[in-house]
């Protein structure tokens, strides 16, 4: 009885524990990329995932000037389309980090005609 009361308090211990790598695998393994590199996230950025691989949990880093761009996390449609939708949320701070989600991951700027310009990424994340 005692060696049983003994195992089922160590349960949550190792429960905690195994929960506790599992998190800091992810966070150790987690690329981060600087958007457009040290051109920042500014017109003509559209091609910069070409040729790169991107996991969920990696951390996208948006630069740019907070006067002139936003980052806006939107929807496919909205991305195609260059419009906000409903719901969708906006970055402005000028130095923005944004964790990818697993699957579909798109960014536009929503300055007038920036989007248009070049200024969104598709990033598809595995």
């Amino acid at each position: 009885m005692g060696m049983a009361r003994g195992v089922a308090a160590a349960i949550p211990t190792a429960t905690t524990l195994l929960l506790w790598v599992v998190l800091h695998w992810r966070i150790a393994h987690a690329a981060t990329y600087t958007v457009g590199d040290s051109s920042g996230w500014s017109f003509n950025v559209e091609s910069w995932t070409d040729g790169k691989s991107f996991r969920a949990g990696d951390i996208l880093v948006f630069n740019y000037d907070p006067k002139n761009h936003n980052v806006v996390v939107v929807d496919q449609y909205s991305y195609d389309t260059c419009t906000v939708g409903e719901g969708a949320i906006v970055y402005n701070s000028g130095n923005d980090s944004i964790e990818l989600v697993k699957g579909e991951n798109c960014f536009i700027c929503s300055s007038l005609f920036h989007c248009d310009s070049g200024i969104k990424i598709h990033v598809i994340a595995l």
